[in-house]
């Protein structure tokens, strides 16, 4: 009987620590600056108001959201198509030994290092390509952390594709790009929408390439944008926590689209 009744509680405990600070902050994205600053704590506002979304309006927010959807989906798509044939290739192709190995250490040792190791020859290669400031440069330097991010994740679900499918598929005559867009894909579907979630919300949240290699204001993307609402004489918090609130709406949007092959994906792709 106690099993029943606290397995349940701490569920609901759980729960509410979870959700408490998503309340707080849209709770603060609808209060006036006198109330958040106010020495006493009200998780609702007693007079809510909108003027923290009109000002980020007329700050420019949709362009700055519209920025980052480019970019996020640019970056993601580029690292999955990549992403799938390098992961196909260490799987399938026959490489020299421990070839694939060796790469598999290459990329991880490019996903360990900081971002800000590979700074300076991201910009002399942006320099270099005329893509300095540009959103397509964004995508493009997107790929040192993503790409090999796709890789390890796609790896298993490669693995998962029993060669047989693709052998049948041969002895029909198919070539190899149609086994790997008819056959591998389609039971790969699972682990590609996973896959390209992770690399949704990287890419979305990235802030210091969006920060070295952006001036423009109207370029901006989400993360550089809020940075600027934090100044040495002032933190505009009824502005961050709308921010913060509008940021979270497209990621849990797709999600909650792609949730049944999302949670197929987790539990490892294939039955």
């Amino acid at each position: 009987m106690r099993g029943k009744l606290l397995r349940p509680a701490l569920a609901y405990l759980v729960t509410a620590i979870v959700l408490l600070p998503i309340v707080w902050m849209v709770g603060t994205s609808v209060k006036p600056p006198i109330e958040y600053v106010s020495p006493v704590v009200d998780l609702l506002p007693n007079a809510p108001t909108a003027q923290h979304y009109r000002q980020l309006i007329g700050d420019g927010i949709l362009g700055k959201m519209l920025n980052s959807l480019i970019v996020s989906f640019g970056a993601t798509f580029l690292a999955l198509f990549a992403g799938f044939l390098a992961a196909y290739a260490l799987v399938r192709l026959k490489l020299p030994k421990n070839a694939d190995m060796a790469f598999l250490l290459f990329v991880l040792l490019i996903k360990l290092s900081p971002p800000i190791v590979l700074a300076i020859p991201l910009y002399q290669v942006l320099r270099t390509l005329g893509l300095l400031d540009t959103l397509a440069g964004l995508v493009l330097v997107y790929q040192v952390y993503a790409l090999p991010f796709a890789i390890w994740m796609l790896l298993g679900f490669v693995r998962d594709v029993p060669v047989a499918y693709e052998e049948a598929a041969l002895m029909d005559g198919a070539s190899l790009f149609q086994r790997m867009v008819h056959v591998v894909v389609p039971l790969m579907t699972p682990g590609l929408i996973a896959t390209a979630v992770f690399l949704l919300i990287l890419c979305w949240n990235e802030f210091v390439y969006a920060l070295l290699f952006i001036q423009t204001p109207s370029k901006f993307t989400l993360p550089t944008f809020i940075a600027t609402l934090i100044t040495e004489d002032e933190t505009f918090w009824g502005r961050l926590s709308a921010i913060g609130f509008i940021a979270s709406l497209p990621i849990l949007a797709l999600v909650g689209v792609v949730q049944k092959g999302l949670t197929r994906g987790f539990a490892g792709g294939l039955k």
